[in-house]
């Protein structure tokens, strides 16, 4: 692995995004949690809500991995389940109704792959995010902050825009998911990651993404400022040129 791509992979999975709280907190105002998909529970992978950017109402969906071992097991380090996805509907469908544009925050290695969320409808409610994003009548902005794998990123990730941390990652598995399908051996991932091509520089130059974010921007406040000036322009094109904007842009994949 390059030193380049391996930094990457470091910087996105560094503890220092784990609490998307905090991140929460820096880009935005007055957040209003929301609990509970109203059908089993409430993920505590998913942190959803209502909140103001700049001053404007937005809603806002984000991963959350947690500090310490407990909220770590908790969350299943930012993997969510069914009730979690389901959760993040709620939420978005909520915002279409309110006429709040939409803001994801994502971190997450991929959907939580156990027993039990498989039983109760991972992949249905993974497929139902993916197929509501691209139909709701509101501006999308996703942040992929840190790592962003598999379908249950992109179960976050079907927006008008997606930008990315220069250090962070996007990609179909986790490199060691990926070393042990291909290889049976997790320990290439070194290997894996050359191969995938998850880096944001990539990703930008196959338009895959929109924005490749520097880190130093949620420092200085640039990044809000962005944020906002992107809402305000999603949020003045038409609705049937945003949603076909949004499919087409999916289609090419």
């Amino acid at each position: 692995m390059t030193s380049s791509t391996r930094s990457v992979i470091a910087g996105a999975r560094s503890d220092r995004k784990a609490n998307v709280r905090e991140m929460i907190d820096q880009l935005l105002t007055d957040f209003f949690e929301m609990h509970g998909d109203q059908v089993a529970g409430d993920d505590p992978a998913i942190v959803a809500g209502l909140a103001k950017l700049s001053g404007y109402p937005v809603a806002v969906i984000a991963t959350q991995k947690g500090n310490n071992l407990e909220d770590r097991m908790a969350t299943h380090f930012g993997s969510p389940e069914p009730t979690g996805y389901r959760k993040s509907l709620r939420v978005m469908k909520l915002a279409e109704k309110l006429n709040f544009p939409i803001i994801t925050l994502v971190n997450t290695p991929g959907a939580y792959p156990g027993a039990d969320a498989e039983a109760t409808g991972q992949g249905q409610m993974i497929a139902k995010n993916i197929s509501g994003m691209l139909k709701l009548k509101v501006p999308i902005l996703t942040l992929i902050i840190g790592e962003a794998g598999s379908g249950g990123a992109l179960a976050l990730a079907c927006s008008d825009q997606i930008w990315m941390f220069e250090n962070s990652m996007y990609s179909v598995l986790s490199p060691e998911g990926f070393a042990s399908i291909m290889w049976k051996d997790a320990h290439l991932a070194d290997k894996a990651a050359e191969l995938m091509r998850l880096t944001p520089d990539w990703l930008l130059k196959q338009h895959a993404i929109h924005r490749v974010i520097p880190e130093s921007m949620l420092a200085d406040g640039s990044l809000k400022t962005a944020m906002t000036s992107a809402v305000r322009e999603l949020s003045q094109q038409n609705v049937a040129d945003l949603l076909q904007k949004r499919a087409t842009f999916f289609r090419r994949f």
